[in-house]
């Protein structure tokens, strides 16, 4: 059940991030970087962030350096700081690398087994500056509650600038779109 409940959440979370960044668009740079008082600033912050966290997910989750490297507009090497480091100051770049990440994330989710989602997954939290250990099913499960978690406060900004993101119900997603098989 694990995995259909994955393989949905990977699916919802492309079709959001392309609303959010959708709506981002309609919104001149100064706006989508105007510190509006979220926990990091601004829209063009917490999208960062977001996108920082998921690949740093994805890194842990995959053991792939390589695909999943932090790299600045330029498409050169960032070594990762803090959880509010800019990885991307152009939006639509920040964008571009938004939309391969989700195909990159639905992809690993499609790919997911039983096995692989029961073993024990070891990371260390920048954050709190200490290793972790749990099974990579919590961890997976964590993943995609933070993006809505943030996604959630791109929302309320979006909505206190103006721009609706219309429905963004994860049942009706499911309901409506009917499939978690690719």
């Amino acid at each position: 059940m694990l995995l259909d409940q994955y393989r949905g959440l990977a699916k919802y979370n492309s079709w959001m991030n392309r609303k959010v960044l959708d709506a981002c668009a309609q919104l001149d740079d100064s706006t989508r970087k105007r510190d509006l008082g979220a926990y990091f600033g601004s829209i063009h912050g917490t999208l960062n962030h977001v996108l920082l966290a998921d690949r740093a997910w994805m890194m842990r989750f995959t053991g792939d350096e390589t695909r999943f490297a932090f790299r600045n507009d330029a498409g050169e090497p960032v070594r990762i700081r803090s959880l509010d480091q800019e990885l991307h100051s152009d939006f639509d770049t920040l964008r571009r690398e938004r939309e391969r990440l989700d195909e990159a994330i639905e992809l690993w989710v499609f790919g997911l087994d039983q096995p692989t989602i029961e073993r024990t997954l070891r990371w260390y939290s920048m954050n709190r500056k200490r290793e972790y250990e749990q099974p990579l099913w919590w961890a997976i499960s964590h993943f995609f509650n933070h993006q809505t978690h943030h996604r959630g406060q791109l929302g309320t900004l979006l909505n206190q600038l103006g721009l609706d993101l219309g429905v963004t119900d994860l049942g009706l997603f499911i309901a409506e779109d009917g499939r978690v098989e690719e």
